[in-house]
């Protein structure tokens, strides 16, 4: 199994941060919370600090975890390991992404998640319709 994080960024507007996966990538064409690998010997924490950094331009404080998501894409498992988070420096640069957007809870059902997305979705706004 390899474990995975994400950021659930909001901004002050109360909209969240979702992010394009590359076209021709695992996953090309989905949306998703940035992150990704947990490097042997890190932290799930600095694993996110570093990713979205390396992703987005930008430096996080990271907030308080989420319920874990396990998820099977053909034969890789994933523990996705979500934390609430918000930006603290920096200017946001889609690096790794095709394209980044700001969505109230009322448009994520107007993206394309990731499947493994998607329970992070319903845990962040139960009645949301997602």
């Amino acid at each position: 199994m390899i474990d995975v994080v994400c950021g659930v960024i909001e901004n002050d507007n109360g909209h969240f941060l979702a992010c394009l996966r590359p076209q021709g990538k695992h996953l090309g064409g989905l949306w998703e919370f940035p992150g990704g690998k947990v490097e042997p010997g890190e932290s799930a924490e600095s694993a996110l600090v570093r990713e979205l950094r390396e992703e987005l331009a930008v430096e996080i404080a990271v907030g308080i975890p989420l319920g874990p998501v396990i998820w099977t894409y053909g034969e890789r498992t994933i523990r996705l390991l979500p934390f609430r988070c918000r930006i603290i420096a920096g200017v946001l640069e889609a690096l790794e992404h095709e394209a980044l957007a700001w969505c109230s809870p009322e448009n994520f059902n107007d993206l394309r998640w990731a499947d493994a997305d998607v329970p992070i979705l319903r845990e962040i706004f139960p009645s949301g319709g997602v």
